[in-house]
């Protein structure tokens, strides 16, 4: 049951764990491991309970080249972001799989150990989909409502400004609340690790953990500081797609979903390209929310995430 409750507190978080990009290498945070994506592979290098690190790896085809659609701006986001939670998804079936078998009766077969973990991954997806929706939607949404039935405003903007707000709120006590959990700690290590590989990547040193160690575990394309632009282009979107019924602006946010996360993909792949530019701003408030999602790493986590990356590079 411990297990169940901690796979699934991972997969309810696992979108601020992990950054992705078509051009740009990005990763993911998963259970004793990290996911590396470059633009032609991904691989997956998790560290078993008797110190071996296995690893899975396979060719990766973009949206953009099996769809031609997905190239253009603001779909290439949707496309992106659609891919990497199939990647996530598989990443975490193979950590969970790896990191949980060795927990697990040695008379359990491995046929039984992957139709478990498929259920575990299947049932926690479904789940985490539901309480994020009534988290960083519903509530907040209803909340609003209320707020607006007893003060009696009628702006659309101020609306959606409070309803922006208390998402965010919201966002942030949802994440510190999953970081008191002690396991996820070591979950937000494998984060800061991933981080910190990616920038040794950037800075076009050799990937080795000395380098490593040396940069900030704060990366501006992590999924906490994409989050957060959400929620900051989701007031501006539902200000100009106005709804007077409840249930019309409850529909609306669920269908309007992947414009947003479309447009914010354009501002985080922008601000990451130029990082002297305005749009740089946004991402800040993201960087210091990260301060609760990523951990500083010891060696042997910075030689995970190295690992997946020189991997996901020869795919």
């Amino acid at each position: 049951m411990f297990k169940h409750l901690k796979h699934l507190a991972l997969t309810a978080t696992s979108w601020a764990l992990g950054s992705s990009d078509d051009i740009l290498v990005g990763g993911q945070a998963v259970i004793e491991g990290v996911m590396m994506r470059s633009p032609k592979g991904y691989s997956v290098a998790v560290r078993r309970q008797d110190g071996t690190v296995r690893v899975m790896k396979d060719a990766l085809l973009a949206a953009g080249e099996k769809y031609r659609a997905f190239k253009l701006p603001i779909l290439r986001g949707v496309g992106v972001l659609a891919q990497a939670l199939v990647l996530g998804i598989r990443a975490l079936r193979f950590s969970a799989e790896e990191s949980f078998a060795e927990q697990d009766s040695k008379q359990q077969t491995t046929t039984d150990q992957s139709k478990v973990s498929s259920w575990l991954i299947a049932g926690n997806l479904t789940l985490a989909l539901g309480i994020n929706i009534l988290l960083f939607v519903v509530l907040p949404l209803f909340i609003t409502r209320f707020l607006q039935t007893e003060i009696g405003f009628e702006s659309s903007i101020l609306f959606n400004a409070i309803d922006g707000i208390l998402r965010v709120s919201v966002f942030v006590i949802f994440l510190y609340s999953v970081s008191m959990m002690k396991d996820m700690n070591r979950v937000f290590q494998y984060h800061g690790a991933e981080h910190k590989t990616v920038y040794n990547f950037e800075a076009h040193e050799d990937l080795q953990v000395a380098n490593a160690k040396k940069f900030s575990t704060l990366h501006p394309r992590c999924g906490t500081s994409f989050l957060l632009v959400v929620m900051i282009v989701s007031i501006l979107v539902f200000s100009l797609a106005h709804f007077d019924s409840l249930a019309g602006k409850l529909l609306s946010r669920i269908a309007l979903l992947p414009l947003i996360a479309g447009i914010s993909y354009e501002v985080i792949r922008y601000s990451a390209k130029h990082p002297r530019s305005l749009l740089r701003i946004v991402t800040l408030p993201g960087l210091l929310l990260q301060k609760i999602t990523t951990k500083e790493p010891d060696e042997t986590q910075l030689e995970i995430a190295i690992r997946a990356l020189q991997e996901a590079l020869t795919v």
